[in-house]
């Protein structure tokens, strides 16, 4: 900060407690704890803030092959969809129901089931890749660009 940019400590409206002497010859106020011969040097030079240890460059990790979830689930769900499907529009009609209600009834029925056998198939398959994860030292890059 330099004796020309408005000082952080009073305001242009406040009078300088100092006196009329010390302010500078654009009649803004030096703060106190600046000595007014070095007007460039930060305020607070005497204690500097150690800087953090910077992290360690390379690290071991763990590499593995998880699926993901959402669209293991999703795809069960659809193949309970398609078999309602064939089931509703393939067997024999009913005179009390249509086949719409009959397809909603089965989409429920192999849906539900199909999602949750999914998830059973996913969590085996995680399982799996955990058991076949490899350890591997990764280094931090500095990527600025």
């Amino acid at each position: 900060m330099t004796s020309e940019q408005p000082s952080p400590h009073t305001s242009p409206d406040q009078p300088d407690p100092r006196g009329e002497d010390r302010a500078p010859a654009d009649d803004r106020p030096v703060p106190e704890d600046r000595p007014t011969d070095r007007p460039d040097t930060p305020v607070h030079d005497a204690d500097p803030v150690p800087a953090p240890a910077p992290a360690p460059a390379v690290r071991e990790v763990t590499v593995r092959r998880a699926p993901k979830f959402v669209p293991f689930m999703a795809l069960g769900a659809v193949l309970g969809f398609l078999a309602a499907l064939v089931v509703a529009y393939t067997g024999p009609e009913d005179p009390t129901l249509t086949r719409e209600s009959i397809l909603g009834f089965f989409t429920v029925a192999f849906a539900l089931p199909g999602l949750l056998l999914a998830a059973l198939l996913v969590l085996v398959i995680d399982r799996r890749s955990i058991k076949r994860a490899e350890r591997a030292r990764a280094e931090r890059a500095d990527d600025d660009a």
